[in-house]
């Protein structure tokens, strides 16, 4: 469904949905997944941080009572849950926005830039939420997710990685992405992504959540190519979007065979779980989305 403003009409009572707290939740996500070393200084992070996590836990539990009805009716038996997952990919939130028809057809390249932007900055890393949420998963699921990681890392091989293609758009567009110049609803889903992530009771809810991405990428990831190569972006250029415009495609009916059903036949209770990731990710997309088009056209 095309997302209209009076969706989000709620937002505005919100805590969590403000720009002052996606950025200081976005400045402690970098930090506290950054490689460090020890400090003499630790029980006052460990004292800062189990605040931090206190109020993400607010945040997604927030973002949750706002589809939590809906995911309920989700189907939890197998064959019933794939599909209701796989029709998101038609109906879901923000799922035929019409800000990617634009970027593919008219958008020039002070715009475009803009959008990328925004997008770089609130890039939580897939490879990243991926490795995150296997600990501990049923072997099946594990082993799907082990390697769809494996496709993140090109097989090994620093060419392939799709982290440092990401990077390589962001040099030839020429664009800034930090955290203080990118609307909070950019930073919103890059914070839930992570947040879902990093603590265990949402590891279901990061599944369903990753495997929304996959299942709706593709389309938007080649409305993207499509305006790079208007813009006269060549093939090597544009290739962070014509990959995953394409190999998302087979990793959705991978993640979906491998991951997601295997997990519900063991516990229906996680299709309830996965249903309110995929749904918490998608109406934070559908946010962005929104706030892409007030910004582009006025």
């Amino acid at each position: 469904m095309a997302t209209r403003p009076s969706d989000f009409a709620n937002d505005a009572g919100s805590q969590f949905l403000t720009d002052s707290f996606q950025r200081g939740l976005a400045h402690w996500n970098r930090e506290r997944l950054e490689p460090g070393f020890p400090s003499r200084d630790w029980s006052r992070v460990f004292e800062r941080d189990i605040k931090m996590q206190r109020l993400e836990g607010g945040f997604i539990e927030e973002l949750r009572a706002d589809i939590v009805d809906e995911a309920a009716q989700a189907p939890t038996d197998v064959e019933g849950f794939i599909e209701w997952f796989e029709e998101l990919k038609n109906s879901g939130p923000g799922q035929n926005d019409s800000l990617f028809p634009w970027l593919a057809e008219q958008a020039n390249i002070d715009e475009f830039r803009w959008f990328f932007e925004q997008e770089a900055a609130g890039e939580a890393g897939f490879d990243d939420l991926v490795a995150m949420t296997q600990v501990k998963l049923p072997v099946r699921p594990k082993l799907e997710l082990a390697r769809n990681y494996w496709d993140e890392m090109g097989h090994g091989t620093f060419k392939g990685m799709h982290g440092p293609m990401l990077d390589a758009l962001v040099e030839t567009l020429q664009v800034d992405p930090v955290i203080e110049n990118t609307v909070w609803e950019s930073l919103a889903l890059a914070n839930a992504m992570t947040a879902m992530a990093a603590n265990r009771r949402y590891a279901w809810h990061s599944v369903g959540a990753l495997g929304a991405i996959e299942l709706t990428a593709p389309g938007r990831s080649q409305a993207t190519a499509d305006g790079l190569k208007r813009l006269g972006f060549s093939g090597k250029e544009r290739r962070y979007f014509s990959v995953h415009a394409v190999l998302d495609i087979k990793h959705s009916i991978d993640w979906n065979r491998e991951a997601i059903r295997p997990a519900v036949e063991e516990d229906p209770r996680r299709a309830t779980a996965m249903a309110e990731g995929a749904l918490i990710r998608l109406r934070c997309g559908a946010r962005c989305f929104e706030a892409y088009r007030a910004r582009l056209w006025g």
